[in-house]
């Protein structure tokens, strides 16, 4: 039987714990290290910042991580394969062999080119197909010692290395959905290990290690941590992250549809959880093309309303400010009643007045706002003052998705020799369907209930797609998983997050992880770069959902 391969995770995001990968490297045995650098806003910083140096694009942490990190990788033998490229992966690539050249080192570097689409799509500042890992494959098994990507999927980076390893073809879609599976789990580092986790009072999270998954040959894995790292895997962290910026059983990528709904977990140890039976099937036969634009200019600006008479207040700078707002395309207010009466200090005895505007001209949103707010300061409510002063607008992105052939994408693999090999598409498509809904389980017995929130008895996992939010709420027990799978419908959703209920609102069942997933169509806007909301990742969503009190069975409290 072919040895497991062991990949690791050292970064979840641009920005990510600097010291992970060394970590990494140092904690414990490794085949392969992983980063995942980009996301949509990502991917839009990057822009800009291409906008101003044609030879940025890329994740330069990466580079630094690497300086301190590449003789030890390359002493231990650990591969490594980053999104970090992000907009310029040939440029990275160029950057890590001159820094393995400084350094002495015989390290083989190699990348994938063809995600980038930008001259396709005018008026785009980045567009980016979202390639899958066969061209990380392909490096790999051309002897690559660093693997350097643009866009490709999270899980990608996992594909690849398990596909060059097992020797899979694009044919063996149960092994790649297994591997996605582990790729999705990975992807957001320490979200595996116990980070942002519902339950997080389970475990020491201070510092969460970082994950890795011991993935085998007929694609089922075992998700762990290096030992004496802190935070904790059980099968509540895995479910979470599973669940994270999914949508319905089938999640569909490049290389491969994974079904969730196949997905089997168990506790093999401690800080061990078994992943297997994963079935797979044909990919779709379009790719994800993400399009990041400018979309215009915003300013916002902070009223702190103290005291009595907040809602008059409010109505009062509202209507002074009316006559500077006029030519403004997109107004905002929100009123958030943080005060109390009587309160013991200023600060909670405050409101807050948002105020957020949008415009496709930066005057209109800079100094014609800025001007009359300040000049406010002595004549409007008692007691004015502001979080900030208002700048002078800075600009603001959009992000959509469109969907091309696999055929219009020339997915190339570029060798550490200079040699371009072309990634073949996949030729075994299926269109992408929803999967019917599976049936309910029997309803708990009747009994009485108390009023309570739902965190009591349920966690949650909330994240952004473009302009869509997904919620991930699991039951940690099956009496819970009775009960919520009949309790917790679209409708209930919509009552408990007033903001939803008048978007569509689509709930996806998972009766194996004892979950159900929630879609929210169009509540981020036009995504996270346009900051449409409070939240605009609606990070918090789910547990904002987890306090929301409802008549819960006093058996599960």
């Amino acid at each position: 039987m072919t040895a497991a391969l062991r990949i690791g995770n050292a970064s979840g995001f641009y920005g990510d714990r600097f010291d992970a990968m060394r970590e990494m490297l140092a904690g414990g045995e490794l085949d392969v290290l992983t980063g995942d650098y980009l996301a949509e806003l990502t991917m839009l910083i990057l822009g800009r910042d291409r906008l101003k140096d044609p030879e940025a694009g890329y994740a330069r942490t990466f580079l630094r991580q690497l300086e301190d990190c590449l003789g030890l990788a390359h002493e231990r033998g650990v591969r490594i394969v980053t999104n970090a490229g992000g907009l310029n992966p040939a440029g990275l690539a160029d950057a890590v062999g001159h820094l393995a050249d400084r350094l002495g080192l015989p390290v083989r570097v190699a990348h994938v080119a063809g995600d980038d689409l930008t001259a396709a799509h005018p008026g785009s500042l980045a567009a980016h197909a979202y390639l899958g890992g066969f061209g990380i494959a392909r490096c790999l098994r051309a002897g690559a010692d660093v693997v350097v990507t643009g866009r490709v999927t999270d899980a990608a980076l996992v594909t690849g290395p398990a596909a060059a390893h097992f020797g899979w073809t694009p044919q063996d879609h149960d092994r790649l959905a297994g591997a996605v599976a582990a790729g999705h789990v990975l992807e957001c580092g320490a979200q595996a290990t116990g980070g942002n986790y519902a339950f997080f009072r389970d475990g020491d999270v201070r510092r969460p290690g970082f994950p890795l998954a011991e993935l085998h040959e007929d694609g089922s894995c075992v998700m762990t941590k290096h030992p004496g790292t802190g935070g904790f895997v059980d099968v509540g962290t895995v479910t979470a992250q599973l669940l994270y910026e999914t949508t319905g059983a089938r999640y569909a990528g490049p290389d491969v549809t994974a079904r969730l709904d196949t997905v089997r977990l168990s506790q093999d140890g401690p800080d061990r959880v078994r992943i297997e039976g994963v079935r797979g099937e044909a990919p779709p036969p379009t790719l994800k093309v993400g399009l990041n634009r400018l979309g215009g200019f915003r300013n916002e600006v902070v009223f702190v309303l103290t005291g009595l008479d907040v809602e008059a207040k409010a109505a009062l700078v509202r209507e002074q400010l009316e006559p500077a707002l006029a030519e403004v395309a997109d107004v905002r207010w929100e009123l958030v009643r943080t005060d109390r009466p009587d309160a013991p200090s200023e600060e909670t005895a405050s409101a807050l007045l948002r105020l957020v505007v949008r415009d496709p001209d930066q005057q209109v949103v800079g100094r014609a706002l800025s001007g009359a707010a300040v000049e406010l300061a002595l004549a409007s409510y008692p007691g004015f003052h502001v979080l900030a002063p208002p700048g002078k607008g800075s600009p603001y992105g959009v992000f959509e998705d469109v969907y091309v052939p696999h055929g219009e994408v020339d997915h190339v693999a570029v060798l550490h020799d200079g040699r371009r090999i072309p990634v073949p598409p996949a030729h075994d498509t299926a269109v992408l369907e929803a999967v019917p809904q599976p049936p309910l389980p029997e309803p708990p017995e009747p009994g009485p209930t108390r009023r309570a929130p739902l965190g009591l008895v349920a966690g949650a996992r909330s994240g952004d797609k473009g302009g869509n939010a997904n919620v991930g709420v699991w039951a940690r027990t099956d009496d819970a998983w009775r009960w919520l799978a009949h309790e917790l419908t679209a409708d209930r959703f919509r009552e408990l997050i007033p903001e939803s209920r008048e978007l569509t609102v689509v709930r996806h069942m998972l009766p194996n992880l004892r979950a159900l997933n929630f879609v929210v169509e169009g509540i981020l806007g036009a995504g996270v770069a346009a900051q449409h909301r409070f939240d605009p990742q609606a990070k918090a969503l789910g547990e904002w959902l987890r306090s929301r009190h409802l008549e819960i069975p006093e058996a599960l409290l």
